[in-house]
């Protein structure tokens, strides 16, 4: 069964979900993997969905992109049994904002072998909060803190790297 990968971005509003959900239900998608959020007054989602083709999904959102968001359609291959298995972390990262925080911490993390699974970050006022769940090699969580440690002296930042409890993830 095909799977596809669906973007919904544009202003924020509500009825967004329910739309693009109904209109996906519509054309026989199940929705299998969705993140959605609310960015600044902008609203993103990603979505993969089995079942329709990504002709009929692109059609059954044609009425929500003449709203005034975009939407986008593609065929993407079903992840591999077994993927990257990992042990399951949360980095954690609180400081004054400044440019390069997520792009130093992302490639300590890829330095270490980690892959992140989830990230989010939140400007509040001058506190930058980056949050991100990571699957490390085994045995990898304790060199990946003494690494994040450094890279937070150079940032000004607080990391924290503590197992996760893979139940909540």
């Amino acid at each position: 069964m095909p799977e596809l990968a669906i973007t919904v971005i544009g202003p924020d509003r509500t009825g967004i979900v329910a739309d693009v959900s109904e209109a996906l239900a519509g054309v026989g998608a199940n929705l299998t993997d969705s993140t959605m959020t609310r960015l600044r007054g902008h609203f993103a989602m990603t979505l993969i969905c089995t079942g329709p083709t990504a002709e009929a999904v692109e059609e059954a959102l044609e009425p929500i992109s003449a709203g005034g968001l975009l939407a986008t359609v593609r065929k993407v291959e079903p992840e591999a049994e077994g993927g990257l298995a990992g042990e399951p972390y949360l980095v954690s990262v609180h400081g004054a904002d400044r440019l390069g925080i997520v792009a130093a911490v992302t490639r300590v993390v890829a330095g270490a072998g980690g892959n992140i699974t989830d990230l989010t970050t939140r400007l509040t006022g001058p506190l930058y909060v980056l949050v991100a769940e990571v699957d490390l090699p085994a045995g990898a969580a304790d060199d990946l803190a003494e690494r994040l440690a450094v890279a937070a002296a150079e940032l000004g930042v607080d990391v924290t790297v503590r197992r996760a409890d893979s139940e909540l993830l």
